[in-house]
C-alpha cells in the first residue's frame, strides 16, 4: 500500500477514466509486490534458474487466459490482464504482454548478476536497467489507460523507440536516487547507478551521485530535443503517447520524492505537498553527444532520428 500506485499511474495518464486507471494501477501494485517478494528480495533473488521457471509461468498468465503454477502472483496477474482485455484492443494487450516479457528478461539478468556476485559495468548496467526497471510494461499501459492506439508505423519508428527508452532510463535513474536511502539502510544497495560508478570509476558515493545526476540530465536533454523534432508532425494517437512519456518523467519524480515506499518515515504525504518540491533551474551537465562508456545507447544521438 505504501507504493501509492494509483497516485503513481494517475500522474502518467491523468486523462484515464476510472476503470482504465484502476486496471493499470492494479498492475503497478502487482508489479511492486512481485518485485519485492520474488525479484529484489526473497528466496529467488539469487537463484536465476528457479526465478526463470517462475517467470515463464507468470508470463504465460499474461499472454493467455490461463494460469499454470501455484505461486499466488500468477492468478492475480491473470485477473488483471482479464481487465485489460475487457478495456483494450488485442493489439494494445499484445504490446503489453511483449513489454512484460522484456521486463522479466531484465530481472533475470539482474538476478543472474546477484547470484554470481557480479557488478556490471556502466554499459551493461544501463542496458539491463532499461529492462529490469519495469518501464517497458509501465509505458505500454499508456495505450490501455488512454485508449489511444498508436499506429505501428509510428510506434516502431526509431525516433519513437529512442524516446521510449530515454523516458524509461531517466525514470529508472531517478528511482535509483529515490530508493538509495532505503536500500542502504536495509543493506540492499547492490546494483544501482551509484554502486556501478563507484566500482567502475573508483568514485566515493558523493561523487558517484554527482556523475549519475549528470548522466541523467544529459539523457533528459536529448529526450527533449528529439521530442521537439517528432511532436510537430505526430498524429493524435502518437501525440497522446508522447505526452504520456513526458507526464511519466515528471510524475515519477513527483511521486518518488513523496511516496512512503521510498521515504520510509511512516509519513503519508497529502496532495498539497507537491507544492513543496523544488526543482533545479538548469541541468547539472549540458554536454551534447552520447554518454561516455555507454555505447549500447549511443544510437539515441544519431543525427538521422526524427
Amino acid at each position: 500500500m505504501a507504493t501509492h500506485s494509483t497516485d503513481f499511474y494517475g500522474r502518467f495518464a491523468p486523462v484515464a477514466d476510472d476503470d482504465r486507471l484502476l486496471a493499470t494501477a492494479l498492475w503497478v501494485y502487482w508489479g511492486f509486490g512481485f518485485d519485492d517478494a520474488r525479484c529484489d528480495q526473497g528466496p529467488l533473488s539469487t537463484r536465476p534458474a528457479q526465478f526463470n521457471a517462475l517467470a515463464c509461468q507468470v508470463q504465460r498468465a499474461c499472454e493467455t487466459d490461463t494460469a499454470i503454477g501455484e505461486d499466488r502472483y500468477i492468478g492475480a496477474l491473470r485477473d488483471i490482464v482479464r481487465r485489460f482485455r475487457s478495456l483494450a484492443t488485442p493489439t494494445q494487450v499484445s504490446r503489453f504482454a511483449h513489454a512484460h516479457r522484456a521486463w522479466l528478461s531484465g530481472v533475470a539478468w539482474q538476478i543472474g548478476n546477484q547470484a554470481l556476485g557480479r557488478m556490471p559495468g556502466l554499459d551493461d548496467f544501463l542496458t539491463m536497467r532499461l529492462l529490469a526497471a519495469g518501464g517497458e510494461p509501465t509505458l505500454a499501459m499508456l495505450e490501455i489507460a488512454t485508449g489511444a492506439e498508436v499506429p505501428a508505423r509510428d510506434l516502431h519508428r526509431p525516433a519513437v523507440r529512442a524516446l521510449t527508452e530515454m523516458a524509461i532510463l531517466v525514470a529508472a535513474l531517478d528511482n535509483d536516487r529515490h530508493s538509495l536511502h532505503k536500500e542502504l539502510t536495509r543493506n540492499q544497495a547492490d546494483q544501482n547507478i551509484y554502486t556501478v560508478l563507484m566500482q567502475e570509476r573508483g568514485l566515493p558515493l558523493d561523487q558517484a551521485v554527482e556523475v549519475a545526476n549528470g548522466l541523467r540530465d544529459r539523457v533528459l536533454l536529448r529526450f527533449l530535443e528529439l521530442h521537439d523534432r517528432v511532436r510537430p508532425t505526430a498524429g493524435l494517437e502518437l501525440a497522446t503517447y508522447l505526452q504520456g512519456l513526458r507526464y511519466g518523467i515528471r510524475g515519477n519524480n513527483e511521486w518518488g520524492m513523496r511516496v512512503p515506499r521510498y521515504l520510509s518515515l511512516g509519513h503519508w504525504p497529502d496532495a498539497m505537498e507537491d507544492t513543496a518540491l523544488t526543482w533545479a533551474e538548469e541541468p547539472s551537465d549540458t554536454r551534447p553527444g552520447p554518454l561516455e562508456g555507454a555505447p549500447g545507447i549511443a544510437w539515441w544521438w544519431d543525427a538521422g532520428l526524427g
